[in-house]
């Protein structure tokens, strides 16, 4: 199977899941309100399934989202996935700096990690690794920085924290709101993204030609 075609089904199957965690949680709040008799402990655990989402690469945790949010509410939430994304994101990294490919391996496929080092450009470094975030997950990225840039860590982590914080606030919120409000947007994104690689494709095979 085309790698493109398998990671889009991979993204579907994940955005399923999340309409789907949301809707079960929003029509039996009560259940999962009582399920969940320890705030701090359910917290705690949502805490460090995330940061381990990100060091042990592929896993997602955007289903549990969903359900975080309705439980302790959009902006918690969102101030939770950026406390336990940077985190990860710190760990990778120093995994990566001081490790690098003999433990590496043992996460995350080297061939992910060679096509980033490809993409990460040398100069500008601090505003390319926030553009990076907004738009690519944190695993990966995380190692590939930790390997090939000279980036210093306090610089990496402002950039992280930059990069993330839309993202973390807007899947955040999209978890509150209603199933079928998800479904639209969804829809849209879709269609916006396949409107963009249609383009990207066309622009690509002309500059060939």
């Amino acid at each position: 199977m085309n790698k493109k075609i398998k990671g889009l089904i991979e993204i579907i199957i994940v955005i399923v899941l999340f309409i789907w965690a949301s809707y079960v949680v929003q029509t039996n709040l009560d259940y999962f309100e009582n399920l969940v008799v320890n705030d701090f402990a359910g917290i705690i655990v949502f805490i460090f399934i995330e940061i381990i989402s990100i060091v042990i690469a592929p896993v997602t945790t955007l289903p549990l989202i969903a359900v975080a949010s309705n439980l302790w509410g959009w902006f918690f939430t969102g101030l939770i996935n950026i406390f336990s994304w940077t985190i990860g994101a710190w760990i990778a990294f120093i995994l990566g700096r001081k490790y690098g490919y003999k433990i590496i391996k043992r996460f995350i496929s080297l061939e992910k990690i060679h096509n980033l080092e490809k993409k990460i450009p040398q100069e500008h470094l601090f505003w390319s690794v926030v553009l990076f975030r907004i738009i690519l997950p944190v695993d990966v990225l995380s190692y590939a920085l930790g390997i090939f840039t000279k980036i210093k860590l306090k610089n990496y982590l402002l950039a992280t924290i930059i990069g993330i914080t839309p993202f973390a606030f807007v899947i955040a919120y999209l978890g509150k709101v209603p199933f079928y409000y998800q479904i639209v947007f969804f829809e849209i994104a879709f269609i916006i993204f396949a409107v963009w690689w249609v383009i990207k494709s066309w622009l690509s095979k002309k500059i060939s030609n």
